[in-house]
């Protein structure tokens, strides 16, 4: 699997290393597969659903319709990579697809996390300054926010194209650096900072003050509450099963590859490390799965979208081509009726 952190296939001072590669192979293979499965239906249904809600002018809507686009495109690379764990860590295409692959692999990833901090943000905004936000929170802005973040994360990844695959005998690695260098370890010292710590942080501090402005409403019920506490614990911990591990292990190697001192057989270090690493970095494309769920089935509008376009299907399947719009309209709103019951949550607000 990618391993941008500089891990070892040659040890600087003592000759070769040699890697469990194989230790991953039906772990990864399983994982990547249930993420398939689950995220590419997810997310091409959720793309279409706050494609509605972007059209509806719903700020929101862009950040859950960027999210969307990014995490299935994200999750075009796990053949790829499936593939190159099932060969044993030897990937069967050309150097430029190596490259591209992980380019997409890693700018996605970070895209996706700073798009969860919008939305937290957003949320935040809309909560505990419901009356401020009104006005002040705009489509163009959320547009805005989205490509900055694209571009940013895009240019800071351009580094991927000027590292050096390593080899494994007659075979050839896929972003597995055959040597530590400066590069790489300031590289993972900002991934960790920029895109793990500070962000988590963020949503940690965002969802809390959600959480606490929405327990001290009036207007709400117990059901809403419960939901909202839900919504932000889910939130937080999500962040931490899928991109902790990684980035934990991501700074372990960079602290290690600037003080070589601590370890006494370096070989050693990286051979108990690998298999962890690359499981790590499985862990992180669970999130890519979930997200869909997580956010946009939690949202009352896109449930609402949802269930209107499973009951036009049903419609079609039981009732055949000729139902009339009328007997699809009632259908609708006896569909609608729970939602209608319950007013929009605190995390709806435009």
């Amino acid at each position: 699997m990618l391993n941008v952190t500089g891990g070892l296939s040659v040890n600087q001072s003592a000759g070769s290393c040699v890697m469990p590669y194989g230790d991953d192979r039906v772990p990864l293979l399983v994982l990547y597969i249930v993420v398939l499965v689950v995220g590419l239906p997810a997310n091409a249904l959720t793309l279409f659903l706050t494609w509605q809600q972007v059209r509806r002018k719903n700020v929101l809507g862009v950040y859950l319709w960027s999210l969307s686009l990014c995490d299935l495109t994200y999750l075009f690379t796990l053949p790829l990579w499936a593939d190159y764990v099932n060969s044993g860590h030897q990937w069967r295409w050309s150097s430029t697809v190596c490259k591209l692959t992980g380019y997409i692999f890693f700018t996605n990833m970070y895209i996706s996390i700073f798009l969860l901090c919008c939305i937290s943000c957003d949320r935040y905004w809309a909560v505990v300054y419901s009356l401020e936000s009104r006005g002040q929170r705009r489509l163009r802005h959320a547009v805005v926010i989205t490509v900055v973040i694209v571009l940013v994360v895009s240019v800071g990844h351009s580094a991927v194209f000027t590292m050096k695959e390593g080899k494994l005998q007659d075979s050839k690695l896929c972003f597995e650096p055959s040597q530590r260098s400066v590069q790489v370890m300031g590289f993972s010292y900002a991934r960790f900072v920029i895109g793990f710590l500070l962000p988590l942080l963020l949503l940690a501090v965002t969802n809390r003050c959600v959480l606490t402005n929405v327990q001290r409403s009036t207007g709400l019920h117990g059901g809403q509450k419960r939901r909202v506490r839900r919504l932000a614990v889910a939130v937080v911990l999500l962040f931490l099963v899928c991109f902790g591990p990684y980035h934990l292990i991501l700074l372990a190697r960079a602290v290690v590859t600037q003080f070589p001192q601590l370890v006494a057989a370096p070989c050693l270090f990286e051979g108990t490390m690998y298999t962890p690493y690359t499981m790590s970095l499985g862990l992180s494309t669970i999130n890519s799965a979930v997200n869909p769920i997580l956010y946009v089935l939690s949202s009352n509008n896109i449930r609402k979208d949802c269930r209107r376009g499973l009951t036009q299907i049903c419609a079609w399947f039981c009732h055949g081509p000729s139902t009339n719009s009328s007997q699809i309209k009632s259908l609708e709103l006896n569909a609608g009726t729970d939602t209608e019951r319950h007013p929009v949550g605190p995390e709806e607000t435009r």
